[in-house]
């Protein structure tokens, strides 16, 4: 089976590549560092700076091959191919939670491209009020399911 393409944005594909550029440039020799140091103290059957050193390496080597294949299926969004018409990939979405009057404005990202990050007003396409903003209008009322219940939103604005 083919892998699902990654949907990215443009400042979302030179993120990953940036945060792999250091890991393989910066990070491993850091790591490769402290492994050689911890082994300079001897026994290794009961070095904790070895077993943490070489547990750091895993954690970044995985971190690495996630990206590699991120990068592989990587489709970039054309933004200019876009309009404000419906809620897509890119757009900004400005909403109204209707049971508490609060506007709110989102960023609508791919999801497996670890842009997401609501603190920052970037929400994946694949996320319960994501998948509900998907090619809806301005004006439209959407329920959403989240875990503390049902939620009503209204779409108030579409913007690039």
């Amino acid at each position: 089976m083919a892998a699902k393409p990654t949907m990215l944005t443009a400042e979302g594909l030179k993120k990953l590549e940036d945060e792999l550029v250091f890991l393989q440039n910066v990070k491993r020799k850091e790591i490769a560092e402290k492994i050689k140091v911890a082994r300079s103290f001897g026994d290794l059957s009961e070095n904790s700076e070895y077993d943490d050193a070489k547990n750091e390496q895993a954690i970044m080597e995985a971190r690495i091959n996630t990206i590699e294949a991120i990068l592989k299926t990587a489709v970039l969004i054309d933004e200019s191919e876009t309009s404000n018409e419906r809620v897509h990939l890119t757009s900004v979405v400005k909403i109204e939670m209707l049971s508490t009057g609060r506007q709110v404005q989102y960023k609508i990202v791919g999801s497996g491209s670890n842009e997401a990050n609501p603190k920052e007003g970037k929400i994946s396409d694949e996320s319960p009020i994501g998948a509900a903003l998907m090619d809806k209008s301005v004006g439209d009322v959407v329920e959403v399911e989240t875990p503390g219940g049902i939620v009503g939103i209204k779409i108030l604005e579409i913007t690039k």
